[in-house]
């Protein structure tokens, strides 16, 4: 064994000792809200599934057909031989329906907020940056010579602090970017708030909506629509791979000018294939059902109050909301990953998140729930929840007595 393999073999294995291996389990099938693991149906409460159109027959058989139209794969990147009418197609689309001027594909919306800050900005600019903020927007500024600012979780006066430092360094242009849904917790960003903010120091805001787009909102728009700024905010990233499908694929939706930008000098853009056309046009297929009488928005959002009045009524804390990501609160990252394992044997697949994945002493079970899931499910997912938590004694159970479980 090289020196080489032998310090990432001690990392992994500290990586194991510290508790926080991330183990894959094993899906023997298709996505849904019944899913095959360890050769055991299990209801799914964890997926990013939101409106249920990952193995929606009218999805399904738009794939088919876009197959037999459009062919596998484009095998080129989009400048050299990599385009078809139906990619141009969806970039309209989803400008029509964000009501943004125009819009530019990526492979995935971590693609996306990698590549959007580098050609916007340099040395001369800054970007100020929510703390919570996805990876892919931190990896995306470390690429950026702007200078960064980092403003803390939901602290607009933070925000105005780090905004008020930027234009007193001679910042030329700012940026400030924010996800929209913040997914570990389900909190929506104060985007009206933030934008009117931006505005007032001249800057320009970009919301990552990856966890809105299509089921945020009245009309299913995302969080500038929850937030009466819908077309108003002067970059959207988002994602194809969540609500929209849950393929792959990942968009920035802004004026013309910006992706005309993007489109000669983003590097993820530039140096990788397009979406597959099948992507392309299923995409556009669910569009279709967003936009139709047969939209499962309204099922989604009875799904998720019907989630968190019951889970509630247990006892058990959950953060507060209106998003159909509910974190369910152990705070004891050994006490999150037992109570995962058995609701995993009572048929209740859920991952149990600890530190660094969230804050220390912050361990919860993140369920997510879809318009696919029927209300039986539910149901049983809260009885299940309440199940364990009898059994393992933590009902009624203070924060401080959950940290100190044992």
């Amino acid at each position: 064994m090289t020196e080489f393999i032998k310090d990432i073999f001690q990392n992994l294995e500290k990586i194991k000792e510290a508790g926080t291996w991330k183990e894959e389990r094993v899906l023997q099938g298709k996505q849904g809200t019944v899913i095959t693991v360890q050769d055991k149906k299990v209801l799914n409460f964890c997926a990013n599934n939101y409106l249920g159109l990952a193995n929606h027959p009218k999805v399904i058989n738009a794939a088919k057909k876009a197959i037999d139209e459009w062919g596998y794969g484009m095998s080129s990147v989009r400048f050299i031989c990599g385009t078809q009418d139906i990619h141009v197609e969806l970039e309209k689309r989803i400008s029509n329906f964000l009501d943004m001027e125009d819009s530019i594909l990526y492979v995935a919306c971590f693609d996306a907020n990698g590549g959007v800050f580098e050609p916007l900005l340099n040395e001369n600019d800054a970007i100020v940056t929510a703390s919570l903020n996805h990876a892919s927007i931190i990896d995306g500024i470390r690429l950026c010579k702007a200078k960064r600012y980092i403003y803390a979780h939901d602290d607009l006066n933070n925000l105005e602090e780090n905004l008020k430092k930027a234009r007193s360094a001679g910042a030329k242009n700012i940026l400030v970017a924010t996800d929209g849904v913040f997914s570990m917790d389900g909190d929506i960003a104060k985007v009206d708030e933030i934008l009117n903010l931006t505005k007032s120091y001249d800057g320009v805001l970009m919301v990552d909506d990856s966890h809105a787009t299509g089921f945020i909102g009245n009309n299913g728009k995302g969080t500038p629509e929850f937030c009466d700024v819908h077309g108003k905010v002067d970059i959207i990233s988002s994602t194809l791979g969540k609500a929209l499908g849950g393929a792959n694929g990942g968009f920035i939706s802004a004026k013309k000018e910006i992706t005309s930008m993007l489109r000669q000098k983003s590097r993820p853009y530039l140096f990788s294939n397009t979406v597959a056309p099948v992507v392309a046009a299923t995409s556009i297929s669910v569009l279709d059902i967003l936009e139709s009488k047969d939209s499962p928005l309204k099922k989604l959002t009875e799904n998720t109050k019907r989630f968190r009045n019951g889970i509630k009524k247990t006892g058990l804390i959950i953060k507060e909301g209106s998003h159909p990501i509910v974190p369910v609160m152990l705070y004891n990252a050994k006490l999150a990953n037992v109570f995962s394992e058995k609701l995993l044997d009572l048929g209740i697949y859920v991952i149990g998140f600890s530190f660094p994945v969230v804050p220390k002493d912050q361990a919860r079970i993140r369920v997510q729930i879809s318009a696919a899931h029927s209300e039986d499910e539910i149901d049983k997912a809260i009885r299940s929840f309440e199940e364990i938590a009898n059994d393992l004694g933590i009902l009624g159970k203070s924060k401080k007595d959950l940290i100190n479980w044992k």
